[in-house]
C-alpha cells in the first residue's frame, strides 16, 4: 500500500508543508466550518490565523457542491483521483456533489519531454534510439498520473508510449497520508460519519491508485482483454509490448479511429449509430454479465471508434471483477422486479451487500415493493440499468448495508455506455439486451 502511517500524520516539513495548502484551500472555498470541527490544530502546530490569511475565492453564488469540486480541481492528481472515485459514491456523496465530481476532467498541462525520455531511457536501461526510430517530443495527451507519446519501433511499428508523471507517487504517498489522516479525523469528531468508514473509503482509494501506478496491472489488463476478444472481429485491444513495458513506461500498438463521442464525425463518415450502440452494449454485457472482468471507465474517450464499425477499448487501467455468484444475483435483482418479489428482491439485495447488524427485514420489504412500483408495467425501453442499479442500492445504503467496490463499479460501468447508447440511439434499451 502507498499508506505507510495509519491514521497519524508524520511531521517532515513537506508534509507540514502540503497539510497547510490543503487546508489553506478549503478555508478560501468556504469550508472552515469542517476544518474547525475536525480539531486539526491538536495535530499539527499551524496556527488557523495561516489559513485564514489564504485569499478567498470568489465563491459568491456557487454552491457547497460546486465549491468542493473548485477544492480537488486546485488541490491537483491526488484529489482529482479522489473526486472521480467519490462521484461513484451515493453511499458518501449528496447527489448534487455526484453531479459535481462527474464532471472533473483528468486532463493536466503536459510536462516537458526532455523529462518524458529520460524517464523511458531510465526505464529501459539504453537510449531511445536503441528501440525506436522516433518518439514525438508533444504528446498526444496528458492526464494527472501520466502523457502519451506516439512513436515507431525500429522494425516500422507504431505505437504509443505511457510515461508516468516524474515525481508523482512522492506527491501521492504525501497526499493519501494526510487522506487519511483527515479520514481518521472525520470518523472521530464529525457526527455521523463513523457509519461510513471514511478510513476504509481512503485505503480502498489507496489500492486503486497502486494499481494505476503501476502500468504493469494495466498491460495484465490488456492481454487479458486481448484473449477474451482474440476471435471477436468487432473488438479491438491494442497489443502490448511487454519487453518495452515496466512499471513506470507502457508501450503499446497504436489505433487510429474516431472518438466515440464525436457523434457528428461518425454521422459523416456513414456510421450506422444504432449498430455501434448495440455493439457497445454488447461489449459492456459480456464483460459483465459472462466474463466478470469489465472495463470500468468506457467512457466516449475511451472507445474508439474504427472502419467495419468496430471498436477499440482504450486505458484499460481500472477494471471491475464479478464472481459468478455475484452475477447470478444481479440477474435475480432484475427478475424479481419484473416479477414483483419484494421477499425475493432483499434476499438477492442482502446477498450482494454486506453489513455490521441485519437490517429490520420488514421495513426493507416495504422499501423493496414501493421501489417496484416505480418500474410496474413500463416499457423495458425506459428502465436504464445504471440508474436501476443505483436507486436500488440507494434503498441499500438508507439500511446501512454496504455495497462493494466492484458493484459500484458496475454502475459507472453501465451509466457511461447507456449515456453513449441514448446519444446515437434515442430507443437504446441494455435491459432487454441483457
Amino acid at each position: 500500500m502507498l499508506i505507510r502511517k495509519i491514521g497519524v500524520i508524520g511531521r517532515t516539513y513537506r508534509q507540514i508543508e502540503r497539510y497547510a495548502e490543503i487546508l489553506g484551500v478549503l478555508f478560501k472555498f468556504g469550508f472552515g466550518d469542517l476544518v474547525t470541527s475536525l480539531k486539526v490544530e491538536r495535530y499539527l502546530d499551524i496556527g488557523r490565523q495561516m489559513f485564514l490569511r489564504q485569499k478567498k475565492e470568489r465563491i459568491e453564488g456557487l454552491s457547497r457542491a460546486q465549491r468542493a469540486r473548485g477544492v480537488v480541481e486546485e488541490l491537483g492528481p491526488t484529489f482529482i483521483k479522489l473526486g472521480q472515485m467519490l462521484s461513484t459514491r451515493p453511499d458518501l456523496m449528496p447527489q448534487e456533489f455526484i453531479t459535481e465530481f462527474a464532471r472533473l476532467q483528468d486532463a493536466v498541462p503536459s510536462f516537458p519531454s526532455d523529462q518524458a525520455k529520460t524517464i523511458v531511457e531510465t526505464e529501459l536501461g539504453r537510449p531511445i534510439a536503441d528501440f525506436f526510430d522516433h518518439l514525438e517530443e508533444q504528446p498526444l495527451a496528458a492526464a494527472s498520473i501520466g502523457q502519451v507519446h506516439r512513436g515507431r519501433l525500429k522494425e516500422g511499428d507504431d505505437v504509443v508510449v505511457k510515461v508516468q508523471r516524474p515525481g508523482i507517487r512522492d506527491v501521492i504517498d504525501v497526499d493519501l497520508e494526510i487522506l487519511l489522516h483527515l479520514a481518521t479525523l472525520l470518523e472521530r469528531h464529525v457526527a455521523g460519519w463513523d457509519i461510513h468508514r471514511p478510513t476504509e473509503v481512503v485505503a480502498e482509494f489507496s489500492r486503486s491508485l497502486e494499481r494505476e501506478l503501476d502500468y504493469g496491472v494495466e498491460a495484465s489488463n490488456m492481454e487479458r482483454f486481448g484473449v477474451l476478444y482474440q476471435f471477436d472481429d468487432q473488438v479491438l485491444i491494442p497489443k502490448v509490448y511487454r519487453s518495452l513495458t515496466t512499471p513506470r513506461i507502457l508501450t503499446m500498438e497504436y489505433v487510429d479511429g474516431i472518438p466515440a463521442g464525436d457523434v457528428d464525425q461518425l454521422k459523416a463518415r456513414g456510421y450506422d449509430l444504432v449498430q455501434l450502440a448495440d455493439l457497445g452494449a454488447r461489449v459492456v454485457l459480456e464483460q459483465t454479465l459472462v466474463h466478470g472482468f469489465f472495463h470500468a471507465d468506457p467512457h466516449p474517450g475511451n472507445l474508439m471508434i474504427l472502419p467495419g464499425h468496430r471498436v477499440c477499448l482504450l486505458d484499460l487501467g481500472m477494471t471491475g471483477r464479478l464472481d459468478r455468484g455475484t452475477r447470478e444475483r444481479i440477474v435475480d435483482l432484475v427478475m424479481t422486479v419484473v416479477r414483483w418479489d419484494g421477499p425475493g428482491l432483499v434476499k438477492a439485495l442482502l446477498q450482494l451487500t454486506e453489513w455490521d447488524e441485519e437490517p429490520e427485514r420488514r421495513v426493507l420489504e416495504r422499501e423493496a415493493y414501493a421501489f417496484m412500483d416505480l418500474y410496474l408495467n413500463r416499457p423495458l425501453k425506459e428502465i436504464e440499468l445504471g440508474r436501476f442499479l443505483q436507486k436500488l442500492f440507494d434503498v441499500a445504503f438508507r439500511h446501512r448495508l454496504r455495497v462493494p467496490a466492484d458493484l459500484l463499479l458496475l454502475i459507472k460501468a453501465l451509466t457511461c455506455i447507456e449515456g453513449l447508447g441514448r446519444r446515437f440511439d434515442p430507443d437504446f434499451d441494455i435491459v432487454s439486451k441483457a
